[in-house]
């Protein structure tokens, strides 16, 4: 018996019951999507984190307030980060920033928006986080001495506010405190539940005179000369705050400095884990297809028994009998694989919890070839028990 005759028979088999196959498919075609799908929103996680982080820029240095066992823990502040400012005790930092942020509803003509993040700093930190305008201009360091009420929106902000005209010369109130729009900044985007364009910023004085009050700030954003020259700007800024918050050797640091490969990497890893928890789930759901294909098999090996002692009884060989149900159970997967694969990339065209899904080319070969898999090694069994029955057993059988 030839391959074809062996393709002709399964095809007729399978659409002898065509509900019943169409139900297999669909089983398989959902753990091939799922698979597809949620690999490709892990890995649009990861690109959206990645772009949001280097749109900070590569030689930018955070530091934040960290405490442990033995720290002085004193608070970071204004005069820490004019000090890492210094030619002579840190020659390879370029700028530095402090920041005090907090939330804050805005609301002009009716419009009411919460701004989740108001950030109060200095005019340098618009190059050092790789701020840009697109329309207006940034305050200036007259502006911050002066304590001015002046605000730069980003683009959310100005498009929840003033949505039918220019924002720039138009004054707000933050939390009943008036501020004049002064600019606006040009678009980073989104990165999954992190949106860079939802925030404002405005002269560190008015928000601590106004919103946040005096005291610690929250970070300061270290900008080092180059990309080259970030491990000696970590270590000197390392070496300034060690010095003024005056701890010794055997003291923890009431500081920590992170840099942008150090943040990627951190996000990145558990954004891998993410993925990987993802895909586990979808291939769960991929392993209940394959067992949806055992007992279908099953089943309709033993609806056919008489079929199948008639056919061994006129001379069909055995590999025919195995070759025919195996054939089957490889046609479904594969039928269910290709489905799955188009629901996938299909589903994938959509944001989903505002992440942009990336398809991965390796996740569809993947899916596709263990769909195909799934239907060779479940289909293996009902299809081995098939042809071992013995033509008499099976033409006895009602």
């Amino acid at each position: 018996m030839s391959f074809v005759e062996i393709l002709r028979f399964a095809i007729r088999g399978l659409t002898a019951n065509k509900l019943r196959s169409a139900l297999t498919t669909l089983g398989l075609m959902i753990g091939v999507a799922a698979v597809i799908l949620l690999v490709a929103v892990g890995s649009g996680a990861s690109a959206a984190i990645q772009n949001s982080i280097a749109g900070l820029g590569t030689n930018v240095l955070t530091v934040s307030r960290a405490g442990g066992q033995g720290a002085t823990t004193r608070p970071l502040t204004v005069q820490d980060a004019k000090a890492l400012v210094d030619p002579r005790g840190a020659p390879d930092v370029k700028a530095s920033s402090p920041v005090v942020s907090t939330s804050v509803t805005a609301v002009y003509a009716g419009n009411s928006y919460d701004i989740p993040q108001l950030v109060g700093t200095d005019p340098a930190y618009f190059s050092t986080s790789n701020s840009p305008l697109a329309d207006g201009a940034s305050f200036t360091t007259e502006d911050v001495s002066e304590g001015r009420k002046v605000m730069v929106l980003g683009a959310t902000v100005a498009q929840e506010l003033f949505p039918d005209q220019e924002p720039v010369g138009q004054q707000l109130l933050a939390n009943n405190i008036q501020f004049t729009v002064i600019g606006v900044l040009a678009t980073k985007g989104s990165s999954g539940l992190n949106n860079a364009d939802d925030t404002a910023i405005a002269p560190l004085t008015a928000v601590q005179n106004s919103l946040a009050g005096y005291g610690a700030v929250n970070q300061i954003i270290v900008q080092a000369q180059s990309a080259d020259a970030m491990n000696a700007a970590q270590a000197e800024v390392t070496a300034i705050l060690t010095a003024r918050h005056r701890i010794s050797a055997n003291q923890t640091t009431d500081f920590r400095i992170l840099s942008q490969t150090q943040l990627l990497a951190t996000r990145t890893t558990a954004t891998d884990t993410f993925t990987v928890l993802l895909a586990s789930v979808a291939a769960i759901s991929l392993l209940v297809g394959g067992i949806g294909v055992t007992n279908i098999m099953l089943v309709t090996v033993t609806e056919r028994i008489r079929e199948i002692g008639i056919r061994k009884a006129i001379g069909a060989p055995k590999y025919a009998i195995l070759g025919q149900f195996l054939t089957e159970a490889t046609l479904l997967s594969l039928f269910g694989g290709a489905l799955g694969i188009a629901a996938g990339v299909i589903g994938s065209q959509f944001t989903i919890a505002g992440i942009k899904p990336v398809v991965v080319p390796g996740s569809i070969l993947l899916a596709f070839g263990v769909s195909a898999l799934i239907g060779l090694f479940f289909g293996s069994y009902p299809a081995g028990r098939a042809a071992a029955l013995r033509p008499i057993e099976a033409l006895r059988h009602d």
